[in-house]
C-alpha cells in the first residue's frame, strides 16, 4: 500500500506564494504520473497540473506561468510552486500519483488534501 502525504498549505495574501509538496511512500512502487488538483467550495475537482517521470509538465490554463510543478524522482516527490497567488486559487489541493506495484498493477493514490487560502 502507498501513501500520499501532503504539506505546505496555508493561508497567504494575494501576490503571494506557497509550495505544496506531496511525498509517496510505503512498498516497493514505481510512480509514473504525479499531479495536484484542487477543490474550491462548490466547485468539482479539477486538475491544476501534472507532470511525467521525464519532468515533462501541463498545466490547467489559468495558473500558466504563475505555478510549476516538479518532482524529484529520488524522493518519489512533487512539488507546486505556486506564486502571484489570486483569491479564486483558494481550494483544498491534492496530491493524485499513478503508480505501479509489481503485484497489483497501476493504481491512482490521492493525498488527503491541503487547504490554500488567499484572502487579504
Amino acid at each position: 500500500q502507498v501513501q500520499l502525504v501532503e504539506s505546505g498549505g496555508g493561508l497567504v495574501q494575494p501576490g503571494g506564494s506557497l509550495r505544496l509538496s506531496c511525498a509517496a511512500s510505503g512498498s516497493t512502487f514505481t510512480i509514473n504520473l504525479m499531479g495536484w488538483y484542487r477543490q474550491a467550495p462548490g466547485k468539482q475537482r479539477e486538475l491544476v497540473a501534472h507532470i511525467n517521470v521525464d519532468g515533462l509538465a501541463i498545466y490547467e490554463d489559468s495558473v500558466k506561468g504563475r505555478f510549476t510543478i516538479s518532482r524529484d524522482n529520488a524522493k518519489n516527490t512533487a512539488y507546486l510552486q505556486m506564486n502571484s497567488l489570486k483569491v479564486e486559487d483558494t481550494a483544498v489541493y491534492y496530491c493524485n500519483a499513478n503508480i505501479y506495484e509489481r503485484q497489483v498493477g497501476s493504481s491512482d493514490y490521492w493525498g488527503q488534501g491541503t487547504h490554500v487560502t488567499v484572502s487579504s
